[in-house]
């Protein structure tokens, strides 16, 4: 019988472990879904879905080189894939699904659905670990814990892979001819927005375009990632980090690629490539941290004592944030950057958080949810460790008394304000020091260019202080 692939976030033929278990076990279709009612429930970004979209008619093309038919179904979200898929089990005689695992709490429960339909048919559905070096819930404390503190579960982490690195596939041999027919990729969803031309040259689609990225990033960027990487200013980082979302690329091919720039090292050797593989380490703990607390995925704070945190309600002030009118350039040039691009520089998404979080004290709910509505590499995980570290509202998040002055890191990380400069054309006139203190600048532009800061950064950090310190008073 015929084997169905059902494909989400692995848009690839390399070292797909579903792919590769279905072929394996016979003649296999391949499957994707689009649900735009799902992704505006979960405020998945225009840029996002189009690079979805551009990856799959890549990978379509890939397929078909392996004589693997991709049916292409719409649905309105998905509630409506149990029964779809029982559907083309029948029509197709499925003897088995296959997919790669997903794991927030709305994919785990749509997968069990699935299951449970498919299961009146006697058809099973086999979930595989792919998105993942290792299994949530295989790296447990001694008492049979889910890590909270990132150090810990990356020293267990490296223990095991020091141990046995998982390998990666190879791109499985093309099966016979299936006279079953590829349905065309939709190039944009009705009532979606469509980005703009420069931000899908700027990021390319395909596996192709994936490893040329990643290969000379290993090449000439990880070995100065360390000292290159929070200079927004500097190419020093691999901006790889849309293909892992959606799994054009997988974090055993990138943790490989690290590795052979290393000859080999894990934990030693060059500074540069153990601080990328940490960062790969940390995506893998963030969704480990998603199935370990669901409540993470369901719009709580892992900290539940912060939810009574006093946030305020100031629609201006966080307007002004989206949009880059703050008046203060990092958190401005950053802003952005993000509109303009899809995409943020990884200080500076700390930086920016801190800055919505701490010092106007909006609720980082609030920037949780723009974040995911630009990111080109949106992902569930991520964003929520990262904002919720800002926030000191996450498990191994920074303490609540430890914030960043938005002033201090853009001297200290745009000295020269080149990056300022790209983003905020009204101050390009400025010289290096003005130009992180524009209104000092003794009228060197004119000042309705820039606005004027939204707020004081000594009394903005004594009212979170003060929220914080009296949050812990109540406990």
């Amino acid at each position: 019988m015929n084997q169905l692939y059902w494909l989400r976030t692995d848009l690839r033929v390399a070292d797909n472990t579903a792919l590769t278990a279905a072929m394996n076990a016979g003649p296999t279709l391949a499957l994707y879904v689009i649900t735009p009612g799902q992704w505006r429930a979960h405020d998945d970004a225009p840029c996002k879905i189009d690079f979805w979209l551009r990856n799959l008619a890549e990978l379509s093309r890939r397929l078909s080189e392996l004589n693997v038919p991709l049916l292409i179904r719409t649905l309105d979200n998905w509630g409506e894939v149990p029964a779809l898929m029982a559907e083309l089990c029948r029509t197709h005689r499925i003897g088995a699904v296959h997919a790669n695992d997903e794991y927030g709490v709305n994919e785990c429960r749509r997968d069990q659905a699935v299951a449970e339909a498919l299961r009146s048919d006697d058809v099973p559905f086999h979930r595989h670990l792919d998105q993942l070096l290792f299994a949530p819930g295989s790296i447990r404390t001694l008492a049979g814990e889910c890590f909270k503190v990132f150090s810990q579960f990356r020293k267990v982490c490296y223990n095991r892979l020091s141990h046995s690195l998982p390998r990666c596939l190879p791109t499985p041999a093309a099966q016979p001819w299936l006279a079953v027919k590829s349905d065309p990729v939709p190039a944009s969803i009705a009532g979606m927005a469509s980005p703009l031309p420069a931000l899908q040259r700027y990021w390319p689609a395909g596996e192709t375009s994936a490893h040329r990225r990643l290969q000379a990033f290993a090449e000439h960027g990880m070995a100065d990632y360390q000292s290159q990487r929070d200079f927004p200013a500097e190419p020093g980082t691999s901006q790889v980090s849309p293909y892992l979302a959606a799994g054009v690329l997988s974090p055993r091919q990138c943790l490989h690629a690290a590795l052979a720039s290393n000859r080999g090292e894990l934990d030693s050797g060059n500074p540069g490539a153990v601080t990328w593989i940490n960062e790969l380490l940390w995506r893998e703990f963030y969704k480990h941290i998603l199935v370990g607390y669901p409540r993470v995925s369901m719009g709580r704070a892992f900290r539940s004592e912060t939810e009574r945190l006093p946030w305020r309600r100031a629609a201006d002030d966080l307007a002004a944030w989206q949009q880059g009118r703050t008046g203060f350039p990092i958190i401005d040039a950053a802003m952005r950057q993000l509109l303009a691009t899809g995409w943020m520089h990884n200080r500076l998404r700390m930086v920016t958080a801190m800055f919505l979080s701490k010092n106007l004290l909006i609720d980082w709910r609030e920037g949780e949810r723009w974040f995911m509505q630009h990111l080109i590499d949106g992902d569930l995980a991520a964003n929520n460790g990262g904002w919720q570290w800002s926030a000191s509202t996450g498990t191994d998040s920074v303490p609540y008394f430890r914030l960043f002055n938005p002033m201090s890191q853009s001297t200290r990380f745009d000295p020269d304000g080149r990056f300022l400069r790209c983003w905020l054309p009204e101050l390009e006139a400025l010289d290096g020091r003005d130009i992180h203190h524009p209104q000092k600048a003794n009228g060197l532009f004119p000042a309705d260019e820039y606005p004027m800061p939204i707020v004081d950064l000594p009394m903005s950090r004594e009212r979170a202080l003060t929220a914080f310190r009296q949050l812990s008073e109540q406990r």
